[in-house]
């Protein structure tokens, strides 16, 4: 998340600065386009992958609908061992917001998700997830730094709260309690980005 979307890739640069050939670069590339990371075509620079309205529009048609099934399923197959490392990851989740740690918010908010989905054990829902849980570390990362954010915390509270309701869900393997806190949690995340995305001020002259 160091680089904005739409930045330039360099390989020759990426080779120099790990001290490899290009070719390992190439393959490595390959495997960052196919993850969604970066855009990489034929007779063109290969970018960071871009972040325009579209992508949100699309990532808040499909975020809800692949959380919601790897949360049912994660109540169904979970483990009390798997529950104990979803609160363990909860807990450091918690610390980021408390510490104030942007980066440890992100960071510990997509391993959260990410085991929910481990949890899950779908191998046709993992792809879809991972490729959203991309997109989502990288509209956090920038609507927690834009000046719409400034009453922040309290959204992070209540996310941590329906994080805690989610792992009771699982933990007592009532799906469709799952499934809700999950639906409430993305539509808390829906609205804040949502909010990023059209400035109040733009939102009030679009309805005028």
């Amino acid at each position: 998340m160091e680089m904005v979307p739409g930045a330039l890739v360099d390989e020759l640069a990426l080779a120099e600065e790990f001290g490899i050939s290009r070719a390992p670069v190439r393959e490595l590339l390959r495997q960052l386009a196919a993850e969604g990371y970066i855009e990489l075509e034929a007779n063109k620079a290969t970018r960071v992958s871009s972040m325009s309205l579209d992508s949100l529009k699309n990532f808040l048609r499909a975020a809800p609908i692949i959380y919601i099934a790897t949360a049912r399923l994660a109540a169904v197959n979970a483990t009390a061992v798997e529950v104990n490392e979803l609160k363990a990851i909860q807990k450091r989740f918690r610390s980021a917001i408390e510490q104030g740690d942007l980066e440890g918010k992100i960071i510990h908010n997509d391993a959260f998700h990410l085991h929910i989905g481990k949890m899950a054990s779908n191998a046709y829902l993992m792809p879809s997830l991972r490729r959203l849980l991309i997109d989502h570390a990288r509209l956090g990362r920038n609507f927690y730094r834009h000046p719409a954010a400034r009453d922040m915390q309290q959204d992070l509270e209540t996310a941590a709260a329906q994080h805690d309701l989610l792992i009771d869900a699982i933990e007592r393997h009532d799906a469709n309690a799952a499934a809700e806190h999950v639906r409430a949690h993305m539509e808390l995340s829906r609205h804040r980005m949502a909010q990023y995305a059209v400035p109040e001020g733009a939102a009030a002259s679009r309805a005028g």
